[in-house]
């Protein structure tokens, strides 16, 4: 089924059933609990929560209403879980949304502590993320993907990297029988021979420094890690990764374009400057895209470059390539989208697992609207 189709089903399919029905249930429902409902409906998280209602003990506190009350966490654009539970206390419509018909039902801030841990070991957001893309563009294709990266600022220590030792090497022509240490191969051209889950776990994690030149020309610092995201057209997120701050964007390209060409097909990679090396644009035409990266000049090359753009300019003449290259803009939205709207600023968790799966619960909010909106 065409993408418009199976969104259009999807929207028709919350209008005339779930709406009417739960406001005969709860009552009227206000525009937030409405972005609630239609969040829950297209994500289907009850198909990845876990529960053991079999084992012995003390019954386990339902992990779907947990879930729900997560994502109407960034609905509602909550910093903090104290905040979500004193909102769930008085607005009885968003706790019956939730899964708790009273406020005696409530469980304490603890079990949501331990509830979200468990969510960030299994990746439970972002199992579900990576479903709905597969089940929304199984049939349809993908003109842009813009990958691009966001600070994450946290309230964290950073962890001080221990540089490897280097043994110096004597001036001069080494021995007839001297033994030559070859340098280590980078991390772009390890990745050429590796599979996926190598690659991931060869990307540091651990909180870390981060600096990035804004578009005035400073250099801003923080404290975090790094979110890279692809989005396609219509500021959709598709694919997300966590790093360490001090990653430089290149490293994730590879892997973060292997995860988007499992989960939906495109034609078009867009990419800023910081992705401007051999093996990248390899990478992507190897799996049958067009790359589209801004170049790095090296040396020289700035004002040969710039010589160029003037001389566009005055004969009003843009490449193709260029005017496909606005289309970048899209990641932007999303990460502002992701920190000003769904508590991407507002990170109060620790460790690289909860910080993910904090920002996880955003995105798929983000998708799932931004999805809708391809329709409303």
């Amino acid at each position: 089924m065409p993408l418009r189709e199976t969104i259009t089903s999807s929207w028709n399919h919350i209008q005339g059933f779930p709406f009417p029905l739960l406001r005969e249930e709860v009552g009227p429902l206000c525009y937030q609990h409405e972005r609630l409902v239609i969040v829950l409906d297209m994500a289907k998280i009850e198909a990845f929560a876990l529960m053991w209602p079999a084992l012995p003990g003390r019954p386990q506190q339902d992990r779907y209403a947990l879930a729900r009350a997560f994502v109407a966490k960034m609905v509602l654009n909550l910093p903090i879980t104290s905040s979500l539970i004193d909102r769930l206390r008085v607005d009885a419509t968003l706790r019956r949304l939730c899964g708790w018909v009273s406020v005696r039902r409530l469980p304490s801030e603890s079990t949501f502590s331990r509830a979200f841990t468990e969510f960030a070991t299994t990746g439970f957001p972002n199992q579900v993320h990576e479903a709905l893309i597969k089940r929304t563009f199984k049939d349809s294709l993908v003109g842009h993907i813009s990958r691009d990266s966001t600070a994450i600022e946290t309230r964290q220590k950073p962890v001080k990297v221990e540089q490897p030792e280097t043994v110096k090497r004597k001036r001069g022509r080494p021995k007839k029988d001297a033994e030559i240490v070859l340098p280590q191969p980078r991390r772009l051209a390890r990745q050429r021979d590796q599979t996926l889950s190598q690659m991931l776990a060869d990307l540091p994690t651990a909180c870390g420094v981060g600096g990035k030149r804004n578009a005035k020309g400073h250099v801003t610092y923080w404290i975090g890690y790094k979110l890279h995201i692809d989005t396609a057209d219509g500021d959709i997120p598709i694919s997300c990764l966590l790093t360490s701050a001090s990653l430089h964007d290149s490293q994730v390209a590879i892997p973060l374009a292997r995860m988007t060409a499992s989960r939906v097909t495109n034609l078009y990679d867009l990419m800023d400057s910081a992705y401007d090396a051999p093996e990248i644009w390899e990478h992507s035409r190897s799996l049958g895209h067009v790359p589209i990266i801004d170049a790095n000049p090296r040396r020289d090359g700035k004002e040969t470059i710039e010589i160029e753009n003037r001389a566009r300019k005055t004969a009003n003449y843009a490449l193709p390539e260029a005017t496909r290259y606005n289309q970048r803009s899209s990641s932007e939205r999303v990460n502002s989208n992701l920190k000003d709207n769904c508590c991407g600023k507002q990170v109060r968790v620790r460790g690289a697992d909860k910080v993910f799966c904090h920002l996880m619960f955003g995105v798929l909010v983000i998708t799932v609207e931004q999805i809708m909106r391809l329709v409303t």
